[in-house]
C-alpha cells in the first residue's frame, strides 16, 4: 500500500496529463459553462458511478475510474472558473496548467490537514459510501447555486468541489489498491 501522499500524487498527476491534453484537442472551450452547468456535469458522473455500483452492470465502456477522474477535472475547472477574474479568453496551456496546479495544490493542502484530524478514516470507508458523500456534496452545492451563493453557515461551493475532489481521490487509491 502505498502512502496516502505519493498515491495522491499519482493520481492527480494523471488527472493533470488528461486535462492538458483534452485541453490541446479542445482548448478551453469548457470556460462558456456556468458554474452550475459544470456542477450539474460532475453530477451526471457521480450517479453513473452510484447506478453502475448499485447494478453491477454497465453498458457503456468507460469505467467507474475514468468517471472519477473525470469528476476531479471537472472540480479542478469549477475552482479555476471561481477564482476572481475567471479564465481569461486567451490562455496559454502553460498557464492553464500552472492554475490547475494551484487549484490542486490548495486542495492537496486540505487533504493532509483533514486527514491529520481524521486519521485516515476514508480507508476503512467503503466506495459506495464516499460515492454517496459526493452526491450529496452536489446537492448541497446546487442549493447554494439555487440561494445565487449565499450560505448562513455553510463553507460555499468551493468547500464542496474541494471535498468532492479529495472523496474522488480516495475512492481511486482504494479502487486502485483492491
Amino acid at each position: 500500500m502505498k502512502s496516502t501522499e505519493s498515491a495522491y500524487q499519482e493520481i492527480i498527476t494523471e488527472c493533470r496529463d488528461l486535462f492538458e491534453r483534452k485541453n490541446l484537442d479542445y482548448g478551453t472551450s469548457w470556460r462558456i459553462l456556468r458554474l452550475p452547468s459544470i456542477t450539474d456535469q460532475i453530477f451526471i458522473k457521480a450517479q453513473r458511478i452510484r447506478t453502475i455500483q448499485e447494478k453491477g452492470v454497465q453498458r457503456v465502456e468507460d469505467g467507474i475510474p475514468g468517471e472519477f477522474v473525470g469528476i476531479i477535472n471537472y472540480c479542478v475547472m469549477a475552482l479555476i472558473l471561481s477564482q476572481p477574474g475567471g479564465l481569461p479568453a486567451e490562455i496559454s496551456p502553460e498557464e492553464l496548467l500552472s492554475r490547475y496546479n494551484a487549484q490542486t495544490e490548495e486542495v492537496r493542502e486540505l487533504l493532509f490537514n483533514k486527514n491529520h484530524d481524521y486519521g485516515e478514516a476514508w480507508r476503512d470507508m467503503r466506495v459506495s459510501s464516499m460515492t454517496d458523500i459526493i452526491l450529496m456534496k452536489l446537492l448541497r452545492i446546487k442549493q447554494i447555486e439555487e440561494n445565487q451563493g449565499q450560505t448562513l453557515v455553510s463553507e460555499g461551493v468551493r468547500a464542496g468541489y474541494q471535498d468532492i475532489i479529495n472523496y474522488s481521490v480516495f475512492c481511486l487509491i482504494k479502487l486502485r489498491e483492491v
